[in-house]
């Protein structure tokens, strides 16, 4: 098998993605903003495009319900350790990767002996990636090193083009910049092809395209994404649909899991923006950078006074830095220990942004050192279309 050609029939996709992707099984569904946005009362607005919270904190149960997905729950996270013989990671023990379509479908075949590829994205549009960005590139490293199995990340340059105040060549060139931040998550070459649509369309590629825009309609659109006529046709982000659309054209339907939402510094209510770099911590944001923005920005759960912190504890539900470091944190203890100490008032919010700043700091300019370490050279070796023979195993 080389990489970049069609699916092979005993290895079924497993795609990462967010949780603003969870989308119905039919095609005719109502539009995702009707779904979230005006069902769910104002209380929180959950599209591929937009997601806010008026509250400060997003109901995952109401999400699970209303799209049908189901719950990754410890039997799951038992069962991966198990056949992988590897500990859970920390975004599976404490619920940041929550959902999931037929992924026991795929530790079926895993366990029958069959095998499965992942895949994930990204839309380059900026020169670096934020720490949000990171977090499907950081699960789907686990994956790989824990099942051994193959990945393909695909780099919607030409999306882009679309949506962005950006000429084709500047698309291309931050494709392969994001490549570099993405590769310097560790990503095994010998399991890994990374291509870009501005330079990979074509043969066995386009041709699925055409196989899958022969079957939806202008109404699936409208009913899946809201899409209106005015619009741009290459806005569709079509691999969504890839779970209806896949039996028709003789292919399983792909499983997913779905994460958690990770905030902006300013909560759940705000989004993450690259005109507002305050909003969130980049890659390239140096250890005072990150110290400014932590304590300035990052919003706190805490209370008004030490008196009155001391008294009633802090809300973790709304707090940024417990947040952050519910994610980044890999020490269990640790983590229990300061929301714990943080909730009945014992911990103070400085205490707890000092550090969240140092866990950032530290997981930053790891990064960063292994982006250093990446060459052009090593771009074009995980973009390649060569036979990888050790795919697999």
């Amino acid at each position: 098998m080389e990489a970049g050609g069609a699916q092979g029939e005993a290895a079924q996709p497993l795609l990462i993605v967010p949780a603003a992707h969870i989308e119905e099984e039919t095609a005719v569904a109502p539009s995702i903003n009707m779904e979230i946005g005006e069902v769910a009362a104002a209380e929180q607005v959950v599209t591929p495009w937009v997601v806010s919270a008026l509250d400060g904190v997003i109901d995952y149960d109401k999400l699970v319900d209303r799209f049908g997905c189901q719950r990754i729950d410890a039997a799951i996270v038992d069962r991966i350790a198990r056949l992988t013989c590897c500990p859970p990671h920390r975004f599976l023990r404490r619920g940041i990767f929550f959902a999931h379509r037929d992924l026991d479908t795929i530790l079926d075949l895993y366990e029958a002996g069959e095998m499965f590829y992942l895949y994930t994205g990204r839309g380059p549009s900026s020169e670096s990636l934020h720490l949000g960005h990171l977090i499907p590139f950081m699960f789907t490293k686990y994956l790989q090193d824990a099942f051994k199995v193959p990945l393909v990340i695909q780099l919607t340059d030409d999306e882009k083009f679309l949506w962005k105040n950006l000429t084709i060549a500047e698309c291309k060139r931050l494709a392969r910049e994001n490549a570099k931040d993405i590769i310097a998550c560790g990503f095994d070459v010998e399991r890994t092809f990374i291509f870009t649509d501005l330079n990979y369309v074509g043969g066995a590629f386009y041709e699925n395209m055409l196989e899958v825009a022969k079957r939806v309609t202008f109404n699936n659109l409208r009913g899946i994404f809201g899409i209106t006529p005015e619009d741009q046709i290459g806005k569709d982000p079509y691999f969504r649909m890839t779970r209806d659309v896949a039996p028709k054209i003789g292919f399983q339907k792909p499983s997913l899991i779905e994460s958690r939402f990770f905030p902006a510094l300013q909560g759940e209510s705000t989004k993450m923006s690259a005109s507002d770099p305050n909003s969130a911590i980049y890659v390239t944001d140096s250890s005072k950078q990150i110290t400014a923005k932590v304590n300035k920005y990052a919003f706190s759960g805490g209370q008004d006074s030490v008196e009155l912190h001391r008294k009633l504890g802090a809300n973790l539900d709304v707090d940024v830095p417990i947040k952050y470091l519910n994610f980044f944190l890999e020490d269990d203890d640790e983590l229990g220990h300061i929301k714990k100490e943080y909730e009945e008032g014992r911990m103070l919010t400085g205490e707890v942004k000092q550090r969240l700043i140092a866990v950032l700091s530290e997981l930053v300019a790891r990064h960063q050192r292994a982006r250093a370490q990446v060459t052009e050279e090593m771009v074009d070796a995980f973009m390649a279309v060569r036979p990888l023979p050790n795919m697999f195993g």
